[in-house]
């Protein structure tokens, strides 16, 4: 029997809540873990798990990470998420997505949703009829897609001035793993700095689009790992670093838009042995949060305003790398220490200045 206690006191998450509406067939969980920064943020996945304890342990995951992009990236949010078990080919209705608006609403702000895997702004068109805690709406900031990818290129320049002493991409080899909406517009920059690439997709179409346009050179999925190359870019599955793939490894840098690149953190342990640059995931592919976050300001979205913010992930991983020079530990942890600095600082200035 899952002991849901023992899982939220692991790392001190604040709330887990469940919904079931009989009328739609709804089984939801929102999870909000921190919110000293803010609101927690985090969109709402639709998945047809195997079981509730699968869908407790992604959600808790999910939220989790999401305090910590927020937290590293700046942003006045804190960490949420939500999964709804179910077929998302088969299950969807107008009806389901209402209700789910209703169950979000009944928390009072306290969590903002969004669009996640097997969801889309369409069904948050739903949501939002019931709750005005939803973003990411049409006619808003739009497909997160090019400011994500944008945030992710800042990060790679970033991770080669630490490497090579330059920024400059012009002439380095990107292996890029996933060429779909993020992975296309990351390539187009790597491109336009005068960059080589390396690609591999599932689908056939994204290839051709991008040796067409871009002059990249194609290989088998399972081959992407062991091309010759500067920096290797996993922007589709997670868990690509592992045991199987590092020995494969044949480049300076690791640094994607996917999330959950290490399939543990162990393996960002043996990248950091192997002398082998790793951004980590939530730090570099921030952007799409970011962009989200900017709908939220007083008078709403701009796109210059968001495109600004963005730019700063540049200067967020080279604060990720000075503390792993600092502290002689693996990025990964210097992201983690990043973000767990900022929390505790705002956590002791509304301590001391608590507003009644």
């Amino acid at each position: 029997m899952t002991k849901v206690f023992e899982l939220m006191q692991e790392h001190d998450f604040e709330q887990v809540v469940y919904n079931y509406d009989e009328e739609s067939g709804l089984k939801a969980i929102i999870c909000i873990h921190d919110t000293t920064l803010g609101p927690a943020l985090g969109g709402t996945r639709m998945w047809n798990y195997d079981n509730e304890e699968e869908a407790l342990i992604d959600v808790l995951r999910l939220a989790r990470g999401m305090t910590y992009k927020a937290a590293a990236a700046g942003l006045n949010l804190g960490g949420g998420k939500a999964v709804i078990i179910g077929d998302a080919e088969k299950d969807k209705s107008e009806g389901l997505w209402r209700a789910f608006g209703r169950f979000v609403q009944s928390l009072n702000g306290r969590y903002i949703t969004a669009e996640d895997v097997n969801t889309t702004v369409e069904d948050m068109d739903f949501v939002a009829q019931e709750t005005a805690h939803v973003t990411g709406l049409p006619g808003t900031s739009g497909d997160p897609s090019p400011v994500t990818a944008m945030g992710v290129w800042k990060a790679m320049k970033a991770s080669a001035e630490e490497v090579y002493g330059t920024r400059d991409l012009n002439g380095k080899t990107v292996a890029l793993q996933g060429v779909g909406s993020v992975g296309y517009y990351l390539a187009r920059h790597i491109a336009e700095e005068g960059g080589s690439l390396i690609v591999t997709d599932i689908k056939e179409d994204r290839i051709n689009r991008v040796k067409s346009e871009f002059g990249a050179e194609a290989v088998e999925t399972d081959e992407i790992y062991g091309v010759d190359c500067d920096i290797f870019a996993p922007s589709a599955l997670g868990a690509v670093i592992n045991d199987d793939t590092i020995p494969q490894l044949k480049c300076d840098i690791v640094c994607g838009a996917a999330n959950n690149i290490l399939a543990e953190e162990r393996h960002g342990d043996i990248l950091h042995e192997k002398d082998i640059l790793y951004a980590p995931d939530y730090v570099a592919n921030a952007g799409g949060l970011m962009n989200v976050y900017d709908e939220m300001q007083e008078g709403g979205y701009e796109k210059e305003r968001a495109l600004r913010r963005t730019d700063r992930i540049f200067d967020n991983i080279k604060t990720v790398y000075e503390i792993s020079r600092r502290d002689n530990i693996p990025t990964y942890k210097a992201a983690d220490i990043l973000a767990e600095e900022r929390i505790a600082s705002i956590r002791k200035v509304r301590s001391n200045y608590i507003i009644r």
